[in-house]
């Protein structure tokens, strides 16, 4: 974590003064590398996804997989809602957003990617379940805190100089 080095009382009472000026972008730098490395992470779970080709001669219930296309409108359609401040508290999501290729009478513009992501994740009636949001929370909490800390020591060194 950040330390900091002073001689006086003085000195400290002011590099405290220049750091709080600067305090949300700093948080707000650093949330944001803890969430690319959990955006990295789920878009390694989802390449991982196995990939089923008879998805309409179904021969064998439950599913268990996602289509080309439905694989490729999750990889394009993840990503990072903006930062909001509520409360004090700076966050940002992870989700998924727009359709795939997948076109049907039910669905002319494709397939909505959150409902296939939560069709996946939780699996349906006809569809196993495949916990990647889980294996990707898990995989990711490390490098997400080192990430986070990282950012925010290097930009306390930065700021306190």
């Amino acid at each position: 974590m950040a330390t900091l080095q002073f001689q006086g009382m003085n000195e400290y009472e002011e590099k405290l003064s220049k750091m709080s000026n600067k305090a949300v972008g700093m948080i707000k730098r650093a949330v944001y590398d803890g969430a690319a490395a959990v955006l990295h992470e789920a878009i390694a779970q989802i390449s991982a996804l196995p990939v089923i080709t008879n998805r309409y001669r179904v021969t064998e219930l439950p599913l268990r997989g996602v289509t080309a296309t439905q694989k490729a409108g999750l990889l394009a359609g993840i990503g990072l809602a903006k930062m909001t401040n509520a409360n004090g508290f700076i966050n940002t999501k992870l989700g998924f957003t727009g359709y795939n290729g997948a076109r049907s009478p039910k669905y002319p513009n494709g397939q909505p990617n959150a409902l296939i992501a939560r069709a996946v994740n939780s699996g349906t009636s006809v569809r196993a379940k495949i916990p990647f949001v889980t294996r990707t929370v898990k995989a990711a909490e490390g490098p997400a805190v080192t990430a986070m800390a990282a950012r925010f020591d290097a930009d306390t060194q930065t700021n306190m100089r």
